[in-house]
């Protein structure tokens, strides 16, 4: 990766008119200020349709786009929609006290009305549904299981697949068929739904790059165990008979939580996955290279050593790590899918194993500022320590806030974090560890956009290990102002990293 840098944003947190971010105007007017701050790269989280606790961590597809972030306002220029339709409905969106949260409920069941409505009038636009159609062929390969799954879901009161009768949950080929027929015009709302979903995302992407802006995505290591991933490629992860988990994925007791993180998402079984290939991963990050110019990697240390938890554990403490399958997956995607520039998330502690896998891929890792500052010890974090070959963050959307993170940190770390990166009250602290992470010699260097906008821990996205008021936060209106632009592109371009078309 050439010297760059880039802003961490997710496409919900923009501001808007109907509850959360959407990939129309306000996403259009962020890629604009990208442009005019000089920062090449817009990093995002998962894209899909969000699950348990509306994490964007836990989708039902790998391959599906998420509805919430389908743009109205593009809706009612085509005549699927009207403003008044769309300004009568309860988003939910509380902008009180200089503060905006998407309220997901809210958002979630008015935007699924308002798309049932614009899918019945597209359905009686001969052209506009031949796109559709067309949309659906060229998708097949994923979007027909999709939109299966999704209808039978509707049709079984939205129980999980584990609990569907035997011959659905095992998907005999007789009984599908059937299915199928039963539910056609079901299962054209869930196609329309996605169509909407990547032809805006595919404008939004054209629009990024001429303005020079380029996106980076992210690819979760796991997949939900209640999705359509699982309940189609059942042989490749750990069920047991029954259509249950037998072990899950998590993290053992570290820096965030001292019982570990009990994620709950499935095991792959790697042999099973190496027999073929690893056809589906190939698939997976072939769909999302589409999608996206670079992508990050979820929990790149999984793929050398994963921690594996019995299912039904309370907490991850009684976990045990198991071996991966190691270069030989990477050897194997780089044949298949030539060099799919790739961000390997490294975070945590590394074994020598892991180390030597990231070397021998090639990929850049990650560097967290807020990760760097623990006065007992040496750190890795520390900027002394980068090679050119990583991408630098203040913190990422599992961190807090720059301006939460330096309150909350103990004196001793504090004090070192200022006297190593000689911050001063003057400029800000947290400023200075923005242009500390510009100024390194790692290749690429991204900032929250709450860090930039100087936001304290109410602006936080993520708390690891919790539930409830995750994901939430928006940028309010015209906070990306052009002074905050001009102030970016001048450190930029003070540290080589200006963007170039």
């Amino acid at each position: 990766m050439k010297r760059s840098s880039g802003v961490l944003l997710h496409i919900s947190s923009l501001p808007g008119r109907y509850g959360i971010g959407t990939l129309g105007h306000e996403a259009r007017r962020f890629a604009d200020f990208c442009h005019q701050a000089g920062l090449g790269w817009w990093q995002v989280l998962p894209i899909g349709p969000t699950g348990y606790g509306n994490s964007p961590y836990q989708s039902d597809s790998v391959f599906a786009g998420n509805p919430n972030l389908i743009d109205l306002e593009e809706l009612i220029e085509e005549g699927l929609l009207s403003q008044k339709e769309c300004d009568k409905k309860d988003w939910g969106d509380n902008s009180k006290k200089g503060k905006s949260k998407v309220c997901f409920d809210k958002v979630s069941a008015a935007k699924q009305e308002l798309l049932h409505q614009a899918f019945l009038r597209a359905r009686e636009k001969t052209e506009y549904w031949k796109q559709v159609e067309l949309f659906f062929q060229e998708q097949y390969d994923w979007l027909s299981d999709y939109a299966l799954y999704l209808s039978l879901k509707e049709k079984m009161g939205q129980k999980p697949w584990m609990e569907w009768e035997e011959k659905i949950r095992f998907r005999d080929a007789k009984t599908l068929d059937s299915w199928k027929e039963t539910l056609r015009q079901e299962m054209e709302y869930p196609v329309f739904v996605q169509y909407l979903f990547y032809s805006q995302w595919m404008k939004f992407k054209e629009y990024c790059n001429r303005k020079g802006v380029r996106l980076i995505g992210d690819i979760p290591i796991y997949v939900a165990p209640d999705s359509c991933d699982t309940w189609v490629n059942l042989k490749l992860f750990e069920y047991d008979e029954k259509g249950y988990p037998i072990r899950v994925a998590g993290c053992p007791p570290d820096y965030f939580s001292k019982t570990g993180q009990l994620w709950e998402n499935p095991l792959y079984r790697w042999d099973v996955m190496e027999q073929d290939g690893y056809a589906w991963w190939i698939k997976r990050i072939g769909a999302m290279s589409k999608l996206f110019d670079l992508i990050r990697i979820d929990h790149f240390r999984g793929f050398d050593s994963y921690y594996a938890i019995p299912y039904g554990s309370e907490t991850a403490a009684t976990g045990r790590w198991e071996k991966g399958p190691g270069y030989d997956f990477f050897k194997t995607l780089k044949k298949k899918l030539s060099d799919i520039p790739i961000i390997a998330e490294d975070l945590g502690y590394l074994t020598p194993s892991v180390r030597k896998l990231l070397a021998k891929t090639g990929y850049p890792g990650m560097k967290v500022l807020e990760f760097a500052f623990d006065s007992r010890e040496e750190s890795d974090y520390l900027p002394h320590n980068y090679p050119h070959n990583c991408v630098v963050y203040t913190g990422t959307h599992d961190n807090n806030t720059l301006v939460g993170w330096l309150k909350e940190i103990p004196k001793e770390d504090l004090d070192m974090c200022i006297n190593y990166l000689r911050l001063t009250k003057e400029e800000g602290y947290d400023k200075g560890i923005i242009k500390a992470a510009w100024a390194s010699v790692g290749d690429t260097a991204i900032a929250q956009m709450q860090d930039f906008l100087g936001l304290n821990a109410d602006a936080r996205m993520n708390t690891p290990s919790t539930v409830g008021t995750n994901w939430k936060w928006r940028m309010l209106p015209g906070a990306a102002t052009s002074e905050l632009a001009g102030q970016i592109r001048s450190m930029t371009k003070l540290y080589g990293r200006l963007a170039k078309k």
